[in-house]
């Protein structure tokens, strides 16, 4: 590092995107996209109303290098209103680009809700109580834990030694 260099890191505030833009850029470029813009912007280039239903996943090259393809990510039904409206969408991206960078726009349809929000809620099993256990075994806890003098860990112990007698592994 030089010496002017050192005095720029030094001096003032800096803005925040210049903070993230090398990290930002080296995360987009491992996905293909050579313009970060894209990415950042993607409601400035293509209307906020497609921006809504759509975000960019990916860029694939083909093998000559030219004609790249973009990958949307669509929810759901609203694809088939993002499928009308590719030709005006590869002419915007094109636009940010410079040049016919992109030659096709592939879509991928995903769950409205998201994979998350869909799953199943478990419930646990309800607690056993006590009256339903066998007395016997609260009897031989109580009785070897008898020795013990503070009543909380004597109560807490007993417990434990009545769930061990009945063979469930509870918390406490």
């Amino acid at each position: 590092m030089s010496l002017r260099q050192a005095y720029k890191r030094k001096k003032g505030f800096h803005r925040a995107g210049s903070l993230v833009e090398g990290r930002l850029r080296a995360a987009g470029e491992s996905r293909g996209f050579a313009v970060t813009r894209l990415l950042t912007h993607w409601s400035d280039i293509v209307g906020a109303d497609v921006a809504s239903m759509s975000s960019p996943v990916k860029v694939s090259y083909a093998k000559g290098g030219f004609g790249a393809t973009l990958i949307l990510l669509v929810k759901g039904a609203q694809a088939q209103i993002v499928e009308m409206q590719l030709p005006a969408i590869l002419e915007k991206v094109n636009a940010c680009y410079g040049y016919k960078a992109i030659a096709r726009v592939k879509l991928t349809q995903t769950a409205p809700t998201g994979f998350r929000e869909g799953q199943a809620i478990f419930q646990h099993a309800p607690k056993q109580s006590v009256a339903k256990r066998n007395p016997e075994y609260a009897s031989q806890a109580n009785n070897a834990v008898s020795v013990i003098s503070d009543p909380d860990l004597r109560a807490a112990l007993a417990a434990f030694g009545e769930n061990v007698l009945h063979g469930k592994k509870e918390k406490l």
